[in-house]
């Protein structure tokens, strides 16, 4: 067949089985525009790069899978570049496709010209400058390989416009490639791993990301409940263990639990597995699990010793390690210990709200989860609503929960459930996001309504950017400089304005009521929950101070 590059790309996504792309065209991706409206593609018309690409996230943090978004050159892909480093931060997979000024005209300074492999150098797990359209042959399989192989992460392909209109001879399509083999845990490594873990007196599982990133839930609940060891987990890895289950402590760190963060202080051996040390996980680095051995799993090697020097480093994926494990211990008698941590529990417990007042935000949450059920997907943004969610929602999958961690993108929850939803339109999303992070893609809101897709959006009102505010409340003397808005917005009247129906608590007679019908609807809706603005969300580690240093309560 005798095809152009263009033709090339969407044939390639149609046969890897590619659902939809998200983007807006622009000059230089025009030829590719033209091919997608000849093919079976989707397209999302997102109305901002930013936008598409944290669309195409949803979508990949869902499904595992890459996602794929379009962006034309200069301001196009420049647009993208927050949300290619999103998805670098918390390993999404993710293939942009940039579109470039012509061959002839590069490093000319042309119209809508940037250096974008200098520009994403840092924030892709690889990018690539086609110089052909024979090359797209082997470097669509392998970007999407890498995309998705070992750690994934985002990949970029520079397309120059007259690259997608160059004719290329194929006799046949280029097959997708499978992901790279997972990396098989070190036997040897595994052993003295199984010894330690034996040997320990109070031996507790730090759970991370990566274990939801290997789909590794049911092996990690099986090890906790095979072995009686207790865990902690990460924001990132919520819903890797029932909320409930006895020996689930929760999140660990600057807004975790504090009987969570007392006991890593007392264990004496943790075991990390697809965790990064993050700084909000582990408070000060050198007052966190102090008198512990540490054991490291991970599949990214440049993990291992990075920032907390382990006992023993295991390079492997988290699924591979937990299942390699659960073959080498059996469970030993630890009622000492989980007697110790049910005492931690009781001495160092999270402050809880009662009542049922929608105003306060652990209350809010809590009806939002029973009337959402357990199987929507639960995206946020940054931000005082961000921590209480993870705070008082009982996730009950990990691959249900979307936020932005390593990078605290606001912005990314509207774009990210549009993703989501797209992906599973059975499931549906819900959004749960805060005045100041709306405001930072409130165009998708235009994409949310075009794609009628089933999205319940819940906005914390609070007149203003309240994480900033509370930082600034309890660490800056109270000058709230630039934290508070002068003049509100009429939230709702700005959703209905894009298409979509929008309700507002503050003017419902039975709010509950209200709030139980949004739910019941099909399609997009937007919810306005007005929130005190004086609310903090506690505990808080202060910066610079250890995890067992947690602020309790604030007094006037």
């Amino acid at each position: 067949m005798d095809i152009t590059g263009a033709q090339l790309i969407t044939r390639f996504l149609e046969q890897r089985g590619t659902p939809f792309v998200a983007g807006i065209p622009g000059g230089a991706v025009l030829p590719l525009y033209r091919a997608l409206a000849d093919s079976s593609l989707r397209h999302v018309l997102a109305r901002n790069e930013q936008g598409a690409a944290f669309i195409a996230q949803g979508y990949a943090r869902v499904a595992g899978r890459a996602g794929v978004c379009i962006a034309t050159s200069g301001p196009g892909v420049t647009n993208t570049v927050t949300a290619l480093a999103d998805a670098k931060a918390d390993s999404v997979p993710l293939v942009c496709l940039a579109g470039q000024v012509p061959r002839a005209l590069r490093n000319t300074d042309a119209f809508q010209e940037v250096p974008t492999g200098f520009i994403v150098d840092r924030i892709t797990k690889a990018h690539f400058e086609v110089n052909a359209a024979a090359e797209l042959i082997d470097l669509l399989p392998e970007a999407f390989r890498i995309a998705e192989s070992g750690r994934p992460g985002p990949v970029l392909l520079d397309l120059p416009k007259d690259v997608q209109t160059e004719r290329v001879h194929l006799h046949e399509l280029p097959l997708a490639s499978s992901a790279t083999a997972l990396q098989t845990p070190c036997s040897n490594a595994l052993d003295r791993a199984a010894g330690m873990i034996r040997a320990a007196q109070r031996p507790l599982f730090y759970f991370g990301g990566g274990v939801r990133l290997a789909r590794a839930s049911s092996d990690a609940r099986r090890l906790v409940d095979d072995t009686g060891v207790p865990a902690v987990t990460s924001l990132m890895a919520l819903g890797v263990l029932p909320p409930a289950h006895p020996l689930n402590l929760g999140m660990l760190g600057m807004h975790g639990a504090p009987y969570a963060n007392h006991a890593v202080e007392a264990c004496d051996l943790l075991i990390a597995v697809g965790a990064r040390f993050d700084d909000r996980a582990t408070g000060k680095l050198t007052g966190f699990a102090r008198d512990a051995q540490v054991i490291h799993i991970d599949a990214d090697p440049r993990e291992l010793g990075k920032l907390r020097r382990p006992d023993l480093a295991v390079h492997a994926d988290a699924g591979a390690a937990l299942r390699a494990l659960g073959a080498l211990l059996v469970k030993q008698d630890r009622s000492a210990w989980q007697a110790q941590v049910a005492g931690l529990r009781r001495a160092h417990p999270a402050p809880a709200a009662s009542g049922d007042d929608l105003s306060c935000p652990p209350i809010l949450i809590r009806q939002l989860s029973r009337l959402a059920g357990p199987h929507r997907i639960v995206t946020t943004d940054v931000g005082q609503h961000q921590m209480w969610v993870a705070q008082h929602y009982p996730l009950t999958a990990a691959e249900n929960w979307l936020t932005s961690g390593g990078l605290g993108t606001m912005g990314f929850g509207i774009p990210a459930a549009i993703g989501a939803a797209l992906a599973c339109p059975a499931a549906g999303a819900l959004c749960i996001t805060g005045d100041g992070s709306l405001l930072m893609n409130v165009q998708e809101l235009a994409t949310l309504a075009d794609t009628e897709a089933d999205v319940k959006i819940v906005v914390f009102d609070n007149g203003g950017l309240g994480m900033v505010r509370q930082q600034q409340s309890l660490f800056y003397q109270q000058h709230h400089t630039g934290s508070v808005y002068s003049r509100g917005t009429a939230i709702c009247a700005l959703a209905r304005a894009f298409g979509v129906p929008a309700l507002d608590l503050e003017q419902a007679t039975h709010p509950l009521a209200t709030l139980r019908d949004v739910f019941v609807q099909p399609g997009p809706m937007l919810v306005r929950a007005p929130i005190q603005h004086a609310e903090m969300v506690l505990p808080m580690v202060a910066p610079g101070a250890a995890n067992t240093e947690m602020i309790l309560e604030v007094t006037a």
